[in-house]
């Protein structure tokens, strides 16, 4: 059961990566590295701060710095723990599949770092935000979704690395958003 289940989402993986055209390359290796969400995160920290103020928003940033440590260093923990190879670095997919650029990270992929953390931020901020901008969450989370496949897209991780990535990352995101609703009524703030 689970051997088939391993050769569907490879088989899955060389579908969506085989996608892939020079045309869009730029677009997803751009969408894919960390710098690039730096203006949403700008324009997420003003409605922040434009719906809770100076101290309010201080004790969002901790609980969002926080978030990300966990969904990543978990998503670290899994990859050590299970070993399993990035598509990249597996000789039975490597012949067939596209690989974008030269380096394609670390040796293990399961699960998909930059999937936690996009859901995390997603869930998080469009629980947080939903009454200052109508569907910000729809966005955020399409947003995710976009980050998300791009490490398919580069050949750098396996659908399923990015599926659970995604559920753990929502569901840290959701926790987060309780921890930090939690934190302003014992404080006061």
């Amino acid at each position: 059961m689970l051997q088939e289940l391993l050769q569907l989402d490879k088989d899955f993986f060389l579908f969506l990566n085989g996608l892939g055209t020079p045309q869009w390359d730029n677009f997803f290796q751009f969408l894919s590295h960390k710098l690039s969400a730096i203006p949403l995160y700008i324009f997420l920290l003003i409605l922040t701060y434009q719906k809770f103020g100076g101290k309010r928003t201080l004790v969002l940033l901790v609980t969002v710095a926080l978030l990300i440590t966990v969904t990543d260093q978990l998503s670290n923990f899994f990859k050590y723990g299970i070993q399993r190879l990035r598509p990249c670095h597996n000789p039975e997919i490597t012949p067939y599949m596209r690989l974008v650029k030269s380096y394609c990270g670390g040796q293990f992929g399961y699960f998909s770092a930059h999937a936690a953390n996009a859901f995390a931020v997603a869930v998080f901020f469009g629980s947080i935000l939903k009454s200052v901008i109508n569907y910000i969450g729809i966005f955020l989370v399409l947003w995710a979704a976009l980050v998300a496949y791009s490490r398919i897209y580069l050949g750098v991780h396996f659908p399923l690395d990015i599926v659970t990535g995604a559920l753990i990352g929502s569901l840290f995101g959701w926790l987060f958003v309780k921890l930090f609703l939690f934190s302003l009524r014992k404080f006061s703030l």
